[in-house]
């Protein structure tokens, strides 16, 4: 039994991978593996190296969203506070009414 194994230059590695992160929201991996000839785990491991080589940095916050960010977590801490105390709440009547 002879295995077949291909081995792809790095630029062809490259562009296959350049071009399932562009189309990514719209293709699996699989759907681009199986379209240009490679296996679906080779891509993968591909994507996976190259995203640790070339890691995908976020441009920082405008003031505007660190303010609406800021907002939001206070909103969010308020309405656990809140759920926090409607959960006592109903347990303490629960009981209370047994």
């Amino acid at each position: 039994m002879s295995s077949k194994r291909g081995r792809f230059s790095p630029e062809f590695k490259k562009q296959l991978v350049e071009a399932f992160l562009e189309q990514r929201d719209r293709k699996t991996v699989s759907q681009v593996a199986r379209e240009n000839g490679v296996g679906t785990e080779t891509l993968r491991n591909w994507v996976k190296k190259y995203l640790v080589d070339n890691p995908q940095t976020e441009p920082p916050l405008s003031v505007s969203e660190r303010a609406r960010l800021a907002e939001l977590e206070r909103e969010v801490r308020e309405l656990k506070l809140e759920r926090e105390f409607l959960g006592k709440a109903a347990a303490f009547f629960a009981k209370e009414y047994r």
